[in-house]
């Protein structure tokens, strides 16, 4: 539920006016350099200075809140980083999902049943691999658990001279 005090995007803008926001918030903040700093001054669009941009960038995913100059870059950092871990635990794969729906830009697929089988798809493959990436310490757990020192030792040798005998030159 929005606070009545805050007003949400949707209901101050008319959706041409949102789209042109987006548009103009995008400009700003995908043309910068990934290593500077993730806050800029707000787009004429949404009141310049009086405002902050706050974003941060992942894979393909742009999290940007718009802030009134008060508030602390910081602490609106922390709250994007902990917004995107926890759809990240609560929806698994939230980029992949992304990926199957939009890339670049332009929208690939729609239907929702298709985009769940290239998940499954995805997450099966990731399963494997994880299975194949584990097979190495799987291996080295087992032979540590032979305890090879302890059976060197318990190896009964022949006696030599009496084997030795035995043998017919």
């Amino acid at each position: 539920m929005a606070n009545q005090d805050y007003p949400s995007f949707i209901s101050i803008f008319v959706e041409e006016m949102q789209q042109q926001i987006i548009k103009e918030t995008f400009q700003l903040v995908s043309k910068r350099d990934d290593n500077v700093c993730n806050f800029l001054e707000g787009g004429s669009l949404i009141g310049g200075s009086d405002y902050k941009l706050i974003y941060r960038h992942y894979a393909t995913l742009y999290f940007v809140f718009c802030v009134d100059s008060s508030e602390s870059e910081l602490g609106i950092l922390d709250l994007i980083q902990v917004f995107v871990e926890t759809l990240d635990k609560c929806f698994e794969n939230v980029h992949y999902i992304l990926n199957e729906l939009v890339m670049g830009g332009m929208v690939l697929e729609t239907n929702m049943t298709e985009i769940i089988t290239r998940i499954e798809d995805q997450n099966k493959l990731e399963k494997q691999e994880a299975g194949l990436a584990a097979a190495p310490a799987r291996a080295v757990s087992a032979v540590k658990n032979m305890n090879l020192p302890q059976q060197i030792k318990d190896i009964r040798l022949p006696d030599l001279p009496a084997a030795i005998k035995d043998l017919k030159f």
